[in-house]
């Protein structure tokens, strides 16, 4: 039987997967002018949440980042589907999320040290 996971270990996978997507996006802005290039994505909440429904992993740590071409986005005249502002976008949601992670992560730890002091 999977033992539930500890918040610290979802919050870890999450930070994990917001790593994995800053470096993807920062490959798809520097390949922008690449003919032929097609942009990465990386799917990891969708796999994490399907995880837990599914009570298959012991720990978020089994579930890892993947990386992944859409293939559902405009290619121009030199093969490349690259867009700065989707790209753009995606850092400004990643970075939100990052930020999301580190202030839960932070409260955590918060509580904790209230807890040990007795206040």
């Amino acid at each position: 039987m999977p033992t539930s996971p500890r918040i610290t270990d979802l919050i870890e996978a999450g930070l994990n997967a917001a790593g994995v997507r800053s470096k993807a996006i920062a490959n798809n802005i520097a390949n922008l002018n690449t003919p032929g290039y097609r942009r990465t994505a990386v799917q990891f909440e969708d796999l994490l949440a399907d995880a837990l429904e599914d009570g298959r992993p012991a720990s978020p740590g089994e579930v890892q980042p993947e990386l992944f071409q859409p293939m559902n986005t405009p290619v121009d005249e030199r093969g490349n589907d690259v867009n700065l502002d989707t790209e753009v976008g995606e850092m400004i949601r990643n970075g939100s999320m990052y930020k999301t992670y580190v202030r839960l992560l932070n409260k955590m730890y918060r509580q904790v040290e209230l807890a040990i002091r007795g206040e």
